[in-house]
Parts: C-alpha cells; structure tokens; sequence
C-alpha cells in the first residue's frame, strides 16, 4: 500500500483484458498478423477462432454422454428442406479403426484415437420414406441431391466439432476416408444410396504434444464484397507463405510454401490418392447423378 495525504491506498489491480484485446490475440494466432474483430468476444467465439487439428491423443475413451451431445449440436445445424440427409457411424472398436485406417493411409491420429465418426450423406433413409409412400424419389437420382446429403453432413460435423472442442476434446478431420469408399462402405454395412464423406478423430489432446494454431489466408484474399475479386492477390499470398513457414519452423514440420503444396495437391490425378476415380464410385454405391 502507499500512501497519498495520509490515506492508506490500494495499489491498482491489474487491468482486466477487454474483448477487444483477446479477438486481438486470437486474430494475431490465426492469421499471424494485427487484424481487428471488434470488440464483441465470447466463448463460442473464442472456441470457434482457437479451432486446431489434433493428432496426437491420450488413450482414456470419449464419455458416450460427451458423444451424445456432440450428435444434439450436429442435429442443430442447417438442413436443406429439413431433409437431415445424413447419418454418423461412430466407431471405437480397434480392429475396425485399423481396417479403416488402412483405407486412410495408415495415419497416426487415427491409431490414436479412441474415436472415429465417419460421417455419412445418407439418401437411403429418404428413398425408404419414398417407397413407403409408394413414390419412386426420383428426385433422388440428381446431383443436387448428392450434394445436398454431402453438404448436410459437412454442416451437421462441423457443430459437432465446435461441441466437442467446447468440451476440451479435439477432433481431426479425415478425407482419405473417400480414397476406397466401396471398402468403407463394406466395412459399416452401409446400405445402397450411403457415402462415406470424410472421418473425424475425437480424443483426449496429449499435453505432452499440444498442436498449434494453424494459420489462414488474409481476409482479403477470401471476403470479396459485391463481387469476386478474380485478381491472385499475390501480396497475400507472399505474406501467407511466410506465416505458414513459422508455423512449420515451431511444430518441427517440413517447410513448404503453401502455394507449392496446393501445385503439388492439385497437379496430378495420381495426387488424388484413388478419389480421381470418385465420380463412378458414387454411382456404384446407388447415386445416379443425373
């Protein structure tokens, strides 16, 4: 305490941060740079903005109650026409995760996690509700509705994400499960009119392997207003590139320019690991694709 004309005073506590200052902080994680959000933080935004790919788990089981949950916040997001053309196949056995992951390329959260969702879009259940009204869902047999199960399900796993990191879990996503959908869709009994999208593993994070926040593009480059900016806004991706390479350098990953690994993923159809042939394998598991 000091002292100010004789009156014992309190030295100041230490300034709370503001909303502003912690959208700062999170803002500067993600895109590694000063970017202004405003000032209006909560903890869904804070969840939401601190969103990182776990690959490295602890072996205690995910709580089916915690599972349960995350399913409540995927039923919560946006359905086309309420269709909810989607279903989740969550899997724990370890056996079945090894086959899967065999699918995958043998990846190393998928070994360690005690989790695996494999989310669906799913037209059998609408095709089912057809005929039982003795309608033939020819609708069906279009892209768009492909695209509407695809797109359900992309909605309905990404609440279940933001639920489950809420919860101190962390996820990571697996589209290598599309390189053999016929074998998934072997291995989970899924019935003809069923694709497997993409997987997610759920877990534990290891403390002693925290994962790191990766960073995005500039807004600038993705927030076009009225129009799309057509222009490769190279300044971006020059600054990008740098930020990616940091991030690299302090979780001991291989440095690569983004722009070179995005020529590299896209150059070849070799590069596509099995999915350049997905159009027929659609059709194959019972969507026509009209």
């Amino acid at each position: 305490m000091t002292t100010r004309k004789g009156h014992l005073v309190t030295p100041s506590l230490a300034a709370k941060p503001t909303g502003a200052d912690r959208l700062a902080a999170l803002a500067a994680q993600r895109y590694r740079q000063v970017k202004g959000l405003g000032s209006e933080w909560n903890e869904t935004i804070e969840t939401l903005l601190s969103h990182r790919s776990v690959r490295s788990y602890l072996p205690d089981p995910v709580p089916h109650t915690n599972v349960e949950l995350a399913v409540a916040a995927a039923q919560s997001a946006a359905s086309s026409s309420n269709l909810q053309a989607w279903s989740v196949v969550a899997v724990e056995d370890p056996d079945r995760r090894s086959r899967l992951n065999a699918v995958a390329g043998s990846q190393r959260q998928i070994a360690e996690a005690p989790l695996l969702l494999v989310w669906l879009a799913d037209l059998a259940r609408p095709r089912a509700i057809a005929a039982q009204g003795g309608s033939a869902g020819e609708g069906l047999d279009y892209t768009e509705s492909f695209l509407l199960g695809v797109i359900d399900a992309a909605l309905a796993a990404q609440n279940a994400v933001v639920a489950l990191e809420s919860l101190g879990l962390g996820t990571c996503y697996i589209g290598a499960i599309r390189n053999d959908p016929e074998t998934v869709a072997r291995e989970l009994a899924l019935p003809e009119g069923v694709f497997p999208v993409f997987g997610l593993t759920v877990g534990f994070p290891d403390p002693a392997q925290p994962a790191g926040v990766k960073p995005r593009l500039p807004q600038s480059t993705v927030l076009h207003r009225e129009q799309y900016a057509g222009d490769a806004r190279t300044r971006d991706l020059v600054s990008y590139n740098k930020a990616l390479k940091n991030f690299q350098a302090e979780q001991a990953m291989p440095s690569v320019d983004w722009t070179d690994q995005v020529r590299h993923r896209i150059g070849t159809p070799e590069a596509l690991k099995g999915r350049h042939v997905l159009a027929a394998v659609v059709r194959r598991l019972g969507f026509h694709l009209k």
